[in-house]
């Protein structure tokens, strides 16, 4: 039989960029090629799998179609192409004609239109007809002899004939998907369909009356909202209904010869992959073009050496061919490489594996847990990995003394200071092996933070690195727990011999990811800031976390009670000026209460769901209205209560501290973040927010809590940076820089600069690090925009040198497209020179603030790794427990009070040499309140 695919070539690229929206492919031209790749690996899929004896792409040509004629609204609310598709549709437009394979094009027609067409002429024909798109909509299209071949959401392809979309849709008959797609609408070509009417309903309406024109027709039988929602948008249900409606006679002859599958254009591919440095895929295309190695698998039971290459097996010339047959399928897995995994799980094997691994100048090793929290985590085994493909797991009892005799068998190993140590995420490994007694000792490798560094706006992930770096996907944690809630597995419950491949390759991965990543840190420049900043200070942050903090609970519980009853006032007081009740937190109810029933603006602005928007930045426009100013303070309190005041005292751990885990890796700027819980969002603006901190308490009475923060730190750097000389001036006679800014900006002596003034001065100083507009400014002094555009004119007159330097750092990203820190860090700016007014304006602004954020993360991280290793090299009994940013936070002991704070301010103020004097302030109390 004749089989034709059709592929959806715009939906395919867009599926293709957005599903790696995270972690983009960038060539080392800078251009993203994410859409391009997942075209052409959806398209070898096709090609060597499914065998089409025919096969063309759609495309959506540039202009209005006839929908836009019918309904002018048709696709309004999309949002602009992003530049990044913009560049790559030509680019797969020119992969499709170098594979031979024809475009199918008809101006004011959509690429669904065309597709429908010719699928119903091909069907007629005999021709087993496959559409290729994720698109839901072409379901309506589907007969005997026409599938939808949809790339799932969740990997793999959804074929979907009549029985699967009936079933999928739970309709009746096929041409009810049209009905279906009219009653609900879409919103992303704003088709309206009838509002309030969702899938279910519809359903719901088509089993009782078959068709839009039938419910329509006995409307007067529907009851309550829904006959009013259904009557008042009659002829918007017929609209929506027609322009859901595929179009199956485009004006496009159905050319048999033209669609047959051909040979492609071997010199043009072999050029344009070679443009977009698809090496693998060319490789695997055209083995002649970029030799690509044979591939076999070690099948289970096939003998190999302990530590070495497996032994030769008569099987692996079967193996071999099988798997040249699969050659375009894809990254490689576990089951198309040769891995030599073992399990090692005797005394005699323990000493086996340690003298090998000992003899090695570097290992990766992973530990399996059962808990993703460090602190609680019982290891369940550990594996360990010397040389690609090859790694070994030690499974470790579950009993603490058997488990002890394992552990103790590898403390040498671990403590081994020759040894370079390998890992993926490694803190959580250490604080692992530190609390079941094993201290790990360095030098260290993070791969996680290794990529951070390499690629700091993407994921650090090790599958999705794997997938990146090595074309290989490693197994998933699913594969082997199963999926993610009450019914997942505990790595604790399952048998080692279910655990110790996937324990396995976790460790072959990562010693093959830093394999990959040294070169690049080395090529950047960023292996000194690596080796002599992120990595020592891995080990500062996992003292911290294991420390924890102090919670005065009492106080909590008090406080909340306090609130409570705040809170509950506010709803009476909330009820009363509404005249009924209502669920004050959802934002439908209160929408309709606001803007429906009190009418408190002409034209509320609603969401794109067409629910009343009421958030934070529209409520903050009508606290005029007494109403919006309690339900501001009733969702302030409320969420001070749950967030905070009742969550917390919950996650004191059996040692009775709070622990967060600071993460080195999410903040593109350098910064760390805190989580579970992050302790350092505790709200400080507001009188109600501080009385929170009050709770974080010394250990005891022997201790007092001492806060030491940065002063105007980001100020002072951006001093250095521009060598402006009034504001370097100022830093270093010890003048207030506000004071001194706004006797420049407002041309007064500082003895008069009035608190105001001061306060103008303040917020552009800050503003004008992130790059403030005037619009922004005057948000934030509540001044109209050309006052606040005059405010920006003259602080630049006056401060020249500022305007300079953010146009030379602007200029300078624009032809490297990143910015560095003082210490080398770099943030990338790839839209730094896109023709988007709004994305490079984003691109821009970070391009000023990045150097200067991140140089201030670089020195208090340089600060914190000083400290620490002071404080234990003189054994005190003070610990550091918290860092919010610029702020270092100590549990200090009384006797060492004056000690710690005339140290850790000396060494913070001389932690780097900015070329400006760098100060700090140091608080004292028995509080963090009382302390900051």
């Amino acid at each position: 039989m004749k089989k034709l695919f059709l592929l959806d070539g715009m939906a395919l690229i867009f599926r293709a960029h957005f599903a790696l929206i995270r972690n983009p492919r960038i060539n080392s031209k800078g251009v993203n090629t994410s859409a391009p790749m997942g075209f052409v690996n959806s398209l070898l899929e096709i090609l060597k799998k499914q065998n089409p004896t025919h096969i063309g792409v759609s495309f959506d040509l540039p202009g209005p179609t006839f929908r836009h004629e019918m309904f002018e609204e048709y696709k309004a609310n999309r949002q602009e192409t992003p530049e990044d598709i913009s560049i790559a549709i030509p680019i797969v437009k020119k992969i499709v004609d170098a594979f031979n394979i024809p475009r199918l094009e008809v101006e004011g027609y959509e690429a669904d239109d065309v597709i429908g067409t010719l699928a119903k002429e091909a069907s007629k024909q005999g021709f087993q007809t496959f559409m290729m798109t994720p698109d839901k909509d072409y379901a309506q299209l589907v007969d005997e002899n026409t599938f939808l071949y949809r790339p799932s959401t969740k990997g793999g392809i959804e074929i979907l004939g009549e029985k699967e979309v009936l079933e999928k849709f739970d309709l009746d008959r096929i041409d009810q998907v049209i009905d279906l797609l009219g009653l609900q609408g879409d919103a992303v070509d704003n088709i309206p369909g009838i509002p309030g009417v969702g899938p279910k309903t519809a359903v719901k309406l088509l089993k009782q009356y078959s068709t839009v024109e039938g419910i329509l027709e006995h409307s007067s039988e529907l009851k309550g909202k829904l006959k009013e929602r259904v009557e008042g948008n009659k002829e918007q249900a017929i609209l929506s209904k027609e322009l859901a409606t595929i179009k199956i006679d485009v004006p496009i002859a159905f050319e048999e010869e033209k669609l047959k599958v051909q040979e492609p254009n071997k010199e043009e591919i072999v050029k344009i992959f070679n443009d977009l440095e698809f090496k693998t895929l060319l490789g695997r295309l055209f083995p002649d073009a970029k030799p690509a190695p044979a591939k076999k698998v070690v099948k289970a039971g096939e003998q190999a050496s302990l530590f070495g290459a497996p032994a030769p097996s008569a099987k692996t010339e079967t193996v071999e061919e099988v798997v040249e047959e699969e050659e375009l399928s894809g990254p490689d897995s576990i089951g198309t490489v040769d891995k030599n995994y073992r399990m090692i799980d005797t005394e005699e094997r323990y000493q086996e594996l340690i003298t090998y691994l000992s003899k090695q100048k570097e290992f990766a090793f992973d530990t399996e847990t059962s808990s993703l929290d460090a602190l609680e985590a019982q290891i369940v085994g550990m594996s360990f990995s010397a040389q690609k493909d090859e790694a070994y797991y030690v499974p470790v009892p579950l009993d603490k003394e058997e488990a002890d005799k394992v552990l103790e068998h590898f403390k040498p190993l671990f403590e081994n200071e020759s040894i370079l140590k390998i890992g993926q995420n490694l803190k959580y490994d250490l604080q692992v092996m530190d609390t079941a007694g094993v201290k790990v000792k360095g030098p260290f490798f993070d791969t996680m933070l290794a990529h951070y560094l390499i690629e700091p706006d993407k994921r650090h992930g090790m599958d999705s690195l794997s997938e990146t770096y090595l074309n290989y996907i490693p197994v998933s944690i699913e594969t082997v727990l199963g999926k993610k809630g009450k019914k997942q597995k505990n790595m604790k419950d399952l048998p080692a011999s279910e655990i110790y491949e996937y324990a396995c390759e976790d460790a072959d991965v990562t010693l093959q990811l830093k394999e990959q990543f040294l070169p690049i840190l080395e090529e950047k420049g960023l292996k000194e800031l690596f080796e002599n900043l992120e990595m020592p200070l891995l080990e500062t942050l996992r003292e911290m976390e294991k420390e924890g903090v102090n919670l005065d609970v009492p106080s909590l519980e008090q406080y909340s009670v306090q609130i409570g009853k705040e809170v509950e006032q506010l709803e009476k007081d909330i009820y009363a000026l509404a005249g009924e009740e209502f669920t004050i937190s959802s934002p439908k109810q209160l929408g309709v209460i606001l803007f429906e029933k009190m009418k408190l603006v002409d034209k509320p602005k609603k969401t794109k769901t067409g629910q009343y928007a009421t958030g934070e930045e529209i409520l903050q426009g009508l606290k005029q209205h007494e109403i919006v100013e309690k339900i501001l303070d009733f969702r302030q309190l409320a969420k001070l209560k749950s967030t905070y005041v009742d969550a917390l005292p919950k996650l004191i751990k059996a040692d009775g501290r709070v622990h967060t885990t600071y993460n080195q890796a999410v903040a593109a700027t350098g910064r760390l973040s805190s989580t579970d819980p992050n302790l350092q969002n505790i709200p400080i603006k507001t009188s109600r927010g501080r009385e929170i901190r009050k709770a974080f308490v010394a250990r005891d009475e022997n201790y007092t809590f001492v806060a030491v923060d940065y002063s105007q730190v980001e100020l002072r750097i951006m001093a250095a940076f521009s060598k402006d000389e009034e504001m370097l001036n100022a830093f270093k006679e010890g003048r207030d820089i506000h004071t001194a800014t706004a006797a420049k900006v407002f041309k007064v002596a500082e003895a008069d600069v009035e608190p105001e003034m001061r306060r103008r001065a303040k917020t552009a100083n800050f503003g004008i690090i992130y790059g403030v507009s005037a619009f922004g400014l005057s948000q934030q002094l509540n001044i109209a925009r050309s006052e606040a555009k005059e405010l920006i004119d003259n602080y630049f007159v006056e401060f020249p040198a500022i305007k300079k330097y953010m146009d030379d750092v602007i200029a300078k990203a624009r032809d490297n497209e990143y910015v560095e820190t003082l210490m080398g860090r770099r943030r990338y700016l790839r839209d730094i020179n896109s023709r988007n007014f709004t994305v490079r304006g984003m691109a821009e602004r970070n391009a000023i603030n990045a150097p200067i954020q991140g140089t201030a993360a670089d020195i208090i991280k340089k600060a914190m790794i000083e400290i620490q290793e002071w404080m234990n090299s003189q054994n005190l009994k003070s610990k550091m427990i918290l860092q919010v940013h610029d702020e270092l936070i100590f549990d200090v002991h009384n006797d060492e009070l004056e000690l710690m704070t005339s140290k850790i301010k000396e060494m913070m103020e001389s932690a780097y040499d900015i070329g400006v004097p760098l100060e700090v302030e140091v608080g004292k109390g028995i509080n963090w309140l009382e302390a900051h």
